[in-house]
């Protein structure tokens, strides 16, 4: 039974990216074939967009070493986009080589992280993702932004909202069609929420990438809808955190979001029962049971 509440969407698009920023924490390599599987599961439950993998370098992170190999397995389907994580030129010139039309640019909100993730100052990682953007808007890609540290960084404390809108804005200006604003180690709160969505001066381009360090995922998620974010990001079973910060845990998972949705009465076009089933079987091959507490209940019958 729905329930539906004032000032909510009717629709909301889930962004999953559980086969790159899922698995990218994973000590474990995971075969390709399982990657590949992974991916067309998800687009048969309904996804229109599944982050399918990354071009960061692979001595950074070994588990997407198999990029090139894993985007020559997919079943592609029509009206599904595959965006991959593009992290520099070279990352963009293997993108182009490989025919994907949809990448993802990875920044951040504070000087730490941006030294500790991209080797760089908060200043000067503009200087890596202007050619990258130009180029690939020049090749007809769309490109998305993230920017991590948006709510706190684990060594600068709580992160300034109008140091997250100034590197947002950038971000935009440079022909980013959509921000995502990343609670990377999960410290937001919906009322922190709410007011950077509004320092922004509205909804417009942003979307949440929340994690569920303190359970505030869910939460959170209600007081973007509220203030009107229609993309959620999320990851299938809710694996996943951020190989360059340890207090960064699991992602918001794709069941759990579907549950509250579903309950508000917004639609997703998601099948619930196939997200599950398929976190049941990637559980299985991780080795552990899914984080999700939605798979855990519904696994159960």
């Amino acid at each position: 039974m729905a329930y539906r509440m004032e000032g909510l969407p009717e629709r909301v698009t889930v962004y999953e990216v559980g086969p790159r920023d899922g698995l990218q924490n994973e000590s474990a390599i995971v075969p390709v074939e399982v990657k590949a599987e992974f991916v067309d599961r998800l687009a048969d439950a309904g996804h229109t967009v599944v982050e399918a993998t990354s071009f960061v370098h692979p001595k950074w992170v070994p588990q997407l070493a198999d990029a090139a190999e894993l985007l020559g397995r997919l079943d592609r389907r029509p009206g599904v986009r595959y965006p991959v994580l593009v992290p520099n030129e070279r990352g963009l010139d293997r993108a182009l080589e490989l025919g994907v039309t949809e990448i993802a640019i990875f920044a951040s909100a504070t000087e730490t992280f941006a030294a500790k993730n991209l080797n760089r100052t908060l200043e000067s990682q503009f200087d890596m993702f202007e050619p990258v953007v130009a180029r690939a808007l020049e090749h007809g890609l769309d490109v998305r932004a993230y920017v991590s540290m948006c709510f706190g960084d684990p060594w600068e404390g709580p992160t300034p909202i109008e140091q997250v809108v100034a590197v947002g804005e950038r971000l935009l200006g440079l022909g980013c069609y959509q921000l995502s604003l990343g609670d990377t180690i999960g410290v937001g709160t919906p009322g922190h929420v709410t007011a950077l969505i509004g320092a922004f001066g509205g909804p417009d381009r942003l979307a949440v990438h929340f994690h569920d360090t303190y359970g505030q995922a869910l939460g959170n998620t209600l007081a973007a809808l509220k203030a009107g974010v229609t993309t959620v990001d999320a990851s299938t079973g809710g694996i996943g955190g951020c190989p360059y910060a340890e207090s960064a845990t699991g992602n918001l998972a794709t069941e759990d979001l579907v549950w509250m949705l579903r309950g508000l009465g917004i639609e997703t076009g998601l099948d619930l029962d196939k997200l599950v089933s398929t976190s049941t079987w990637l559980a299985e091959r991780l080795g552990r049971p899914s984080p999700s507490r939605v798979v855990q209940a519904l696994a159960k019958g």
